[in-house]
């Protein structure tokens, strides 16, 4: 009897707040559950889950929501309510970070696919209106802090740092198979990026089939025609030991062309001498 009533006495206590009950730590097992109610969560573990999840943290997470849900908002139907701005942004982030399937990243977010990949586009055409001057070419002080972090590395007057990646995709319906399969043995389309030593993106160019080599993207894209025209990389001349004279560039790989005076290449070889 003594024992009952302590446990009574004990519960009682508990709910009427005597004893506050502590935020849930890090080291303490989740909760089982689909991955969008996991996110909902506001626990001590919420920061670190996102950045497993969708790579970035809760609050660049809750701006891009406050951002873009005014382009997201969807109205509700005769046949059924809409799913939440927070849970489509969610899952779009989800998938981009994650590269899972629309199948296994719909299960978790509890939709069907018709809507997970109209989510996928109005996200996309959400960011775009919501940042449209996130990705742009330097100017001023931007610029003179980008050539300043270069410099401090090695590399002055240099610009950034130009490469292309694979975007896999599914073999495209309609278009000859070839043209999207790879080196690497899969169907991709390219990306060409340039970043800053920070790898923010100064300039992207993306759409040219996954068989299509660095150069040719290089060549179609307005990338080459702005720096061909010397809107670009038009810093002054700088000399550089052994009367060497460099001006303004991109760090490339040796896929590009060494002709380019606006891209430098790493030297190629073994028999370098010392000079």
């Amino acid at each position: 009897m003594a024992t009952c009533e302590g446990v009574v006495q004990l519960c009682v206590a508990l709910s009427s707040g005597v004893f506050p009950r502590h935020t849930p730590r890090w080291w303490i097992r989740r909760r089982t559950g689909r991955t969008w109610e996991d996110l909902r969560l506001c626990d001590d573990a919420t920061d670190e889950y996102y950045r497993q999840k969708l790579r970035m943290s809760m609050a660049m997470f809750r701006q891009i929501v406050a951002a873009c849900a005014a382009y997201v908002e969807k109205k509700v139907t005769h046949y059924r309510m809409t799913l939440p701005v927070e849970q489509v942004i969610t899952f779009t982030l989800y998938r981009w970070a994650s590269g899972e399937t629309y199948e296994s990243g719909m299960s978790a977010f509890d939709m069907g696919r018709a809507t997970g990949l109209q989510a996928v586009r109005d996200v996309t055409s959400a960011l775009l209106q919501a940042y449209p001057d996130a990705i742009k070419w330097p100017v001023g002080r931007r610029r003179a802090q980008i050539q300043r972090a270069f410099r401090d590395k090695g590399f002055p007057n240099c610009f950034g740092a130009i490469d292309c990646t694979h975007i896999y995709i599914d073999n495209p319906a309609g278009a000859p198979s070839d043209n999207y399969y790879d080196r690497k043995q899969k169907f991709s389309v390219q990306a060409q990026v340039v970043v800053d030593l920070d790898l923010r993106f100064l300039d992207v160019h993306i759409g040219y089939p996954g068989s299509v080599h660095d150069v040719c993207v290089l060549y179609n894209s307005q990338l080459w025609r702005r720096a061909e025209a010397g809107e670009l990389f038009d810093a002054p001349p700088e000399k550089l030991p052994h009367g060497v004279v460099t001006r303004s560039y991109l760090l490339g790989d040796n896929g590009y062309p060494v002709a380019c005076p606006w891209i430098v290449q790493p030297y190629g070889g073994i028999d370098q001498g010392p000079d």
